[in-house]
């Protein structure tokens, strides 16, 4: 993100509006070498294979899915196409992101960025393949609500505050990441935010929270500050991966009941968005060629 003085707000959708309650799922990632992707996720986050055979696994934590990771030997980088900027794992509580942080420091984990959002405390780094990921806790929603577009911003992490939250023990051995850690948002590469903004928001329904001109969007349901985040920062004007690149397969939205996701493919259909078959659910793809399946909490 950039200066705060440059975001900008839109307000809610202006014609449609998803169900408040929608949240984010697995997303499913193509992968080049699938015991490498697990061996880094467990080490990295802990998290467990829930499920998997034939080149497909599963992962998460408890019984809740997270990430699903399919192998292509030898998938190639998908840079310099829309795509995947990064998935956000989020936290339950500040010291579970502390904890991490220790955790990252002590296995030398390579970090791509630490950042203050305001909204949030974020750590950025990157898989074997280059799938960009997130974690990260929120600050109390009455903290940022209603404030999002003039607050949500990018400064440097204050490491050694965030470390003031982690176990007094530095040295206790990592358990991975809280049964409470879920999928808080996605963020796409796109093509064009105008476009972008004009399928999520005015389609299905998701809100306008921030804008930076036509650089990046953040959109939500129920006013949360931000299930997707689009940006074209790599991506202007580039086209969708091709097959055998490392690349989004899917991400995933939750609709809180069938009348709710009927509602919003009844409007993506009328715009004619219609959905692709899929086994995890209705399959859209929004004009950057992203995929999102809609399935149900």
């Amino acid at each position: 993100m950039r200066d705060p003085e440059e975001l900008e707000a839109a307000g809610g959708p202006a014609e449609a509006e998803i169900a408040a309650a929608t949240s984010v799922g697995a997303v499913h990632l193509t992968v080049a070498d699938l015991e490498r992707s697990l061996a880094f996720y467990g080490h990295a986050f802990g998290l467990d294979k829930l499920d998997g055979d034939g080149g497909r696994a599963t992962l998460g934590t408890g019984e809740r899915e997270l990430l699903v990771l399919v192998e292509e030997p030898g998938a190639g980088s998908a840079a310099g196409h829309t795509g995947l900027y990064h998935f956000a794992l989020l936290v339950p509580e500040r010291p579970d992101l502390a904890s991490w942080l220790a955790h990252a420091a002590r296995e030398q984990l390579p970090l791509t960025g630490l950042s203050d959002h305001f909204v949030s405390e974020a750590i950025y780094l990157n898989d074997p393949d280059g799938h960009g990921i997130e974690i990260y806790w929120d600050r109390p929603r009455v903290d940022w609500e209603g404030k999002v577009a003039e607050g949500m911003t990018t400064l440097p992490l204050d490491v050694q505050d965030l470390m003031g939250a982690a176990p007094a023990d530095p040295a206790a051995a990592y358990g991975g990441v809280p049964a409470g850690t879920v999928m808080g948002h996605v963020h796409l590469k796109v093509a064009s935010i105008p476009e972008t903004v004009e399928f999520y928001r005015d389609v299905l329904g998701f809100g306008l929270m921030a804008a930076l001109g036509p650089y990046a969007a953040f959109l939500s349901a129920g006013g949360y500050h931000h299930h997707i985040g689009a940006n074209t920062w790599e991506s202007a004007g580039a086209s969708p991966p091709p097959s055998g690149t490392a690349a989004l397969r899917h991400a995933t939205f939750l609709l809180p009941d069938e009348p709710a996701r009927d509602e919003v493919l009844a409007r993506a259909a009328s715009a004619g968005h219609e959905p692709e078959p899929d086994d995890h659910g209705p399959l859209l793809r929004d004009p950057s060629g992203n995929g999102l399946v809609l399935a149900l909490a």
